[in-house]
């Protein structure tokens, strides 16, 4: 691990004056979160992120390593150094901003309320909201939206994980939950014709004061250079049609930014 962990920081330290092919990045991801990261029987990275990352490393000249970390700590993680980016859905936003550094934004994905397919609740009544619960991934940006515009009217119930959500969503101990909406297709094949849930509001991307810019990736503030030359890889997989070809891969309609 020490060896490993000196020759991240010499890559990187190199990358400075040009990065060499074993250089090493360490991408911090929450798992699982799919279709953006989760991991297959074997024990695999796999989704959109991950595919990105590791097209984008490619393109940059360096080594993608990936690093699974609970989300409600993975900023403090990249600052404690345990990992060098983060690359895992992450918006943008003021708040953010302050602490890490960002790339440009590489995609934007919807939000939607999903509640149980013989629900009769409208989302735009708040009276019909009252004594309601919904289930939001703590310390996320559903979580803040839920919490500060329906928080006076919802039992908002806070999970660890997103599975933890589904899961209770399934076992009828939620009316309703808030999540990107990616995920809800995923998980539970909302709009898919057969699912015992449905979607009962459209796409949400804003505000920007809860929703921020897009998603970018996350480094710390000195890494200015890296960030940089991950821009330019950006740049370049958009024009050269890796982006697309990714993002048509695990979705039916564009997250582009």
């Amino acid at each position: 691990m020490k060896k490993l962990l000196a020759s991240t920081l010499i890559g990187l330290s190199v990358m400075a004056t040009g990065a060499q092919a074993d250089d090493t990045v360490r991408i911090a991801v929450d798992v699982p979160y799919e279709p953006f990261e989760y991991k297959t029987p074997d024990g695999t990275l796999e989704g959109f992120d991950i595919d990105l990352g590791n097209a984008l490393c490619k393109e940059v000249g360096v080594q993608c390593e990936w690093v699974t970390q609970p989300w409600d700590g993975i900023i403090p993680g990249l600052l404690a150094r345990k990992y060098d980016a983060i690359m895992s859905s992450m918006v943008i936003t003021p708040e953010r901003e302050r602490k890490v550094l960002f790339t440009h934004p590489y995609s934007a994905t919807p939000r939607a309320w999903i509640a149980p397919a013989d629900s009769k609740i409208d989302i735009h009544n708040k009276q019909q909201l009252e004594g309601r619960s919904v289930g939001v991934q703590r310390a996320t940006l559903q979580d803040r939206y839920v919490t500060e515009l329906y928080g006076d009217v919802l039992d908002v119930r806070r999970y660890d994980d997103i599975d933890d959500v589904i899961t209770d969503m399934r076992a009828g101990r939620l009316d309703l939950a808030f999540m990107n909406y990616p995920i809800a297709e995923k998980y539970l094949e909302i709009d898919s014709g057969k699912s015992e849930f449905k979607r009962i509001s459209g796409f949400i991307k804003g505000p920007e004061k809860f929703f921020g810019k897009g998603v970018g990736i996350a480094f710390r503030k000195r890494d200015k250079e890296l960030v940089e030359r991950f821009n330019e890889a950006l740049a370049t997989i958009r024009d050269n049609g890796t982006y697309d070809r990714i993002m048509k891969k695990y979705f039916r309609y564009d997250i582009s930014p």
